[in-house]
């Protein structure tokens, strides 16, 4: 399984970005599928995941609210909407799936990082 991220860029406090997450290979072996980040000096965290086939969308609690996980699973693709950026939402994001449950931190795959600065 590949994955590749898109999106990610540089935002003020408040602002909005969108992520997105391609999956190509063996993806039928994936069940859950989502994000985790990385902070400078700090161990990567979980974001956010959705189940492959749709349906349960699970999410950190920093997040909740302001942060919506979703797929199009014709193009084998997920997305994260970003909304109410803080500046602490800056973080290298990394797309991950995972053939068991990703929420629980079990990662198949990675795929590249993505940087995503929130300015205050």
């Amino acid at each position: 399984v590949q994955l590749q991220a898109f999106g990610g860029g540089l935002v003020q406090a408040g602002g909005s970005l969108r992520l997105s997450c391609a999956a190509s290979g063996r993806t039928f072996s994936i069940r859950t599928m989502g994000w985790f980040r990385q902070a400078p000096g700090k161990e990567r965290e979980f974001v956010a995941a959705i189940n492959w086939s749709g349906g349960s969308a699970y999410y950190a609690d920093s997040v909740k609210g302001r942060f919506t996980i979703s797929r199009d699973n014709a193009k084998n693709t997920k997305y994260l909407q970003m909304n109410s950026l803080k500046p602490e939402d800056t973080a290298v994001y990394y797309c991950a799936a995972s053939n068991l449950l990703l929420q629980r931190g079990t990662v198949d795959y990675w795929g590249q990082g993505t940087q995503v600065t929130v300015s205050s």
